[in-house]
């Protein structure tokens, strides 16, 4: 077994301490060594425990419980990978890049020699993934899902997990085209509306689009966690559960800072600026059972339609949209939107629709719900991949 790269993995998330803790987690790894020694493995009893409280606790338990989780098969765990060829590649340049700007990923005082052996193997799996599967498009931020892997599970099992990851979970990513990830960022509204109809309509009326969300969806929120810690524990729940479940989390999010949006101004780039800016003390635990609460209630086939819609009400954006995913640049996009849209108001009369009262003051339960997380959890497993209308999720 390799051992793990990364920093305090194993340490209980939101601060959990004390006697009591230590005895649920004894008791939970020996659950977890019960399912895995099972004849089958009890994968949906591993998806439960990866979904509660704590996740899968060490990077030594993930490496045995991810492979699961992605149903790969041992014998490509097995396999050694092979040499990359860097030269006339076509993404080695673009990925030497991103890799190069990764620093902040690694464990802090990680020694340089190290740190940079990690960063050419996290090159050469990108590099191999991609030439495995031509039918795949590197997007800037996939090495953040990337390194991920890396850090937890070494080089061999990482390249075998990351292919069957990027042929799954995060295939519409890399199209050609971001019409598929525009599409999934389109559920974001729905959810939000349904919840708390107040924060939907203040940020329809901001204009503030869904572009805040777009970094946190195409790299599992890896790339704006600064503790390794939260970004495992979210690993363990995405795995877990349907390849839609990053979309919920990042509504859940936005519907736990509901205080700090409604006391925003209502203007398309103060509201973008807020969102942007992830809070690192989020309650993780908490949010990962609203997020589970969410999906439960509101499934994607119910939310299909609306996001569908969303489609064509994008569209205007969509090109603000595609320059700020490229260019990485989401604010300067919005100040140019702001500036356009104060134009044309000078030179034409706009009727400012209020928000609906009866919109504002219709509250759905559903954050305040106290689901036993694990009934939430056998529902989120029971429907993981029960749906995919469009989206194409399994090829």
């Amino acid at each position: 077994m390799k051992k793990s790269r990364s920093v305090g993995a194993s340490s209980p998330v939101n601060g959990k301490q004390g006697t009591d803790w230590d005895t649920r987690r004894k008791r939970k790894s020996a659950d977890i060594t019960q399912a895995l020694n099972a004849s089958p493995v009890d994968v949906a009893a591993l998806r439960r425990m990866a979904i509660s409280e704590g996740g899968l606790l060490t990077d030594e338990i993930r490496s045995q419980v991810w492979p699961r989780l992605l149903n790969v098969a041992p014998h490509v765990l097995d396999q050694e990978p092979e040499t990359v060829e860097r030269e006339n590649n076509k993404d080695y340049n673009q990925v030497l890049l991103d890799v190069q700007r990764s620093l902040r990923r690694f464990p802090p005082g990680m020694p340089d020699e190290q740190r940079e052996g990690l960063q050419e193997e996290l090159i050469d799996i990108i590099l191999r993934v991609l030439k495995r599967n031509p039918q795949l498009h590197y997007y800037q931020g996939y090495h953040d899902i990337v390194v991920t892997f890396l850090l937890v599970l070494g080089e061999r099992l990482a390249t075998a997990l990351v292919e069957k990851l990027s042929t799954h979970h995060l295939r519409d990513f890399m199209d050609p085209t971001m019409d598929n990830t525009k599409h999934i960022l389109n559920y974001l509204m729905p959810i939000i509306e349904r919840v708390n109809p107040e924060v939907h309509d203040f940020m329809q009326q901001a204009e503030v689009g869904t572009v805040f969300a777009l970094s946190w969806l195409i790299t599992w929120f890896g790339h704006v966690l600064s503790d390794f810690r939260h970004v495992v524990r979210l690993y363990d729940f995405f795995l877990a559960c349907h390849p839609l479940m990053p979309i919920y989390f990042a509504a859940v999010i936005v519907l736990y800072r509901e205080e700090e949006v409604l006391e925003c101004e209502c203007d398309m780039a103060m509201v973008h600026h807020l969102l942007s800016q992830i809070p690192q003390d989020l309650p993780y635990e908490t949010l990962i059972s609203r997020a589970g609460d969410l999906f439960v209630q509101f499934p994607p086939s119910e939310l299909a339609r609306e996001a569908a819609s969303h489609d064509s009400m994008a569209s205007s954006t969509f090109k603000d949209f595609d320059l700020a995913s490229t260019q990485q640049r989401p604010d300067s996009v919005l100040r140019r939107r702001r500036r356009q849209k104060q134009a044309a108001l000078e030179n034409s009369v706009v009727a400012v629709t209020q928000p609906s009262a009866a919109r504002r003051f219709v509250r759905l339960a559903v954050m305040g719900l106290t689901v036993a997380l694990g009934a939430a959890a056998l529902a989120v497993v029971n429907t993981a991949l029960e749906w995919a209308p469009k989206l194409d999720l399994f090829p």
